[in-house]
């Protein structure tokens, strides 16, 4: 939504992208629509793809080792954050080493928000004028972001409507 109005630079690796697609064939999407999101993300998002990482993973520390692919694409990108859900895997000592800090998705797009407030709800106009299968209007749109755990993000968006 927000990343067409550049606050901040998007970056994924080809693990991460793999979690997304096993995630998505769990909630039982269908491979058709597993393809076509993926493309849309590529297509949005040329240069989003870290690659050459793989040689830092085993010199990482993280509580979950298969979440160190993570680390090192972002060490690898030179990112600042690292937006998860899943913070308590993603110690912030450890990442400190590394310059680094997670964030939840929630706490990372309330600070978009933030950041510019006129710019995000023009994004989050727009991403209600383009929602398609079902069309929701902002309101129906703000319980949508609730129900996956936006809260917060869905609290201020509405608070600025």
């Amino acid at each position: 939504m927000v990343a067409h109005y550049d606050p901040f630079t998007v970056k994924w690796s080809s693990g991460i992208c793999d979690e997304w697609i096993k995630v998505m064939r769990a909630k039982g999407v269908d491979e058709q629509t597993i393809a076509k999101r993926v493309q849309r993300m590529s297509d949005a998002f040329p240069d989003a793809l870290v690659e050459n990482y793989d040689g830092l993973i085993d010199a990482l520390e993280l509580p979950d080792r298969d979440d160190r692919h993570v680390l090192a694409a972002a060490i690898k990108a030179n990112a600042n954050l690292i937006v998860t859900n899943n913070l308590s895997d993603f110690p912030a000592a450890e990442l400190a080493k590394y310059g680094l800090e997670a964030k939840s998705a929630d706490d990372f797009l309330t600070d978009i928000i933030d950041l510019n407030q006129s710019r995000a709800l023009e994004a989050f106009k727009e991403l209600v004028a383009n929602r398609r299968s079902p069309e929701l209007d902002a309101y129906q749109v703000l319980d949508q972001f609730r129900k996956v755990g936006l809260k917060n993000t869905a609290d201020y968006l509405h608070a600025l409507l």
